[in-house]
């Protein structure tokens, strides 16, 4: 999609970059090729788009993010799939005392996991290889809390799939996201943050299998989260292409990936039967 794009150009909003797939300027390839009067007109972005190739080949994602509107931000995806990772946390609470507790990262091949009280300080130092985040609700969420804890900056792309999705007319929070657009969560379906923290303290009082179904939980989340992804950038560029789709070639979810953890019924069961 994004070699499809214009409107990261000065002055080129939406109707005019329909204007020039329209008129047979589909790519950025295109934009040099074509010798009617209409893409003479804008003859004067030939090096922005030639600096937006050469941009793409060095996987600048910041470049385009920078130059697109927020909620076109989409685009820049599947580009950089190879520099993409897929990160949620879980956490004692919302006070500021609180601490993170796990984190899961799914760069769409493998799932790493961060354990605190274990393996949780290598996370700073992993995540640098990735150029574009994607989450849910971490704008507000993961990543400040991130940036507290570990006293860090975390200057990737940040691809917050609450916005992607809520442009799409889907809201509420992750799960009801992922109701509404039929994806399952088997066994540990009705699990939230909240229950999440019981699962913490339960594995603090001495139960190793609430620590393996709260990674369970986390690590599903980061594998829906790719999911969701690339729903929406489907959905996306369905709209924005309206009867052109075929121009686009949209990315198929093929990876099949294994939890490394399972959820114990019996931790769930007695957690609802105590909180809830």
């Amino acid at each position: 999609m994004l070699r499809n794009t214009f409107v990261h150009l000065p002055h080129i909003g939406l109707v005019t970059e329909q204007q020039f797939w329209a008129n047979g300027i589909l790519t950025w390839d295109d934009f040099f090729e074509q010798k009617t009067d209409y893409a003479k007109k804008f003859q004067h972005l030939k090096n922005l788009i030639s600096l937006s190739e050469r941009k793409l080949q060095m996987k600048d994602a910041k470049f385009f993010t920078d130059r697109l509107r927020s909620d076109q931000h989409w685009r820049i995806f599947p580009e950089f799939l190879d520099r993409t990772v897929y990160l949620d946390i879980e956490t004692t609470g919302l006070r500021a005392r609180d601490h993170i507790t796990t984190i899961s990262v799914y760069d769409g091949k493998k799932i790493f996991y961060y354990i605190y009280g274990k393996n949780l300080k290598q996370f700073k130092y992993d995540i640098k290889k990735y150029k574009v985040l994607i989450t849910y609700n971490g704008k507000c969420f993961d990543v400040p809390i991130l940036e507290r804890e570990f006293k860090i900056n975390l200057p990737q792309v940040h691809l917050d799939l609450r916005y992607i999705l809520r442009s799409l007319g889907f809201t509420g929070g992750l799960k009801s996201c992922e109701h509404q657009l039929g994806l399952s969560r088997g066994d540990i379906e009705g699990i939230d943050g909240y229950f999440a923290v019981h699962l913490w303290h339960d594995y603090l009082n001495g139960n190793k299998k609430a620590l393996e179904t709260l990674l369970a939980y986390n690590i599903m989340d980061t594998i829906n989260l790719k999911k969701l992804m690339l729903i929406a950038y489907e959905r996306n560029v369905k709209r924005c292409l309206l009867n052109k789709s075929s121009i686009i070639s949209i990315p198929k979810y093929t990876s099949k990936i294994k939890i490394p953890f399972k959820a114990d019924s019996k931790t769930i069961e007695k957690i609802k039967e105590k909180y809830y």
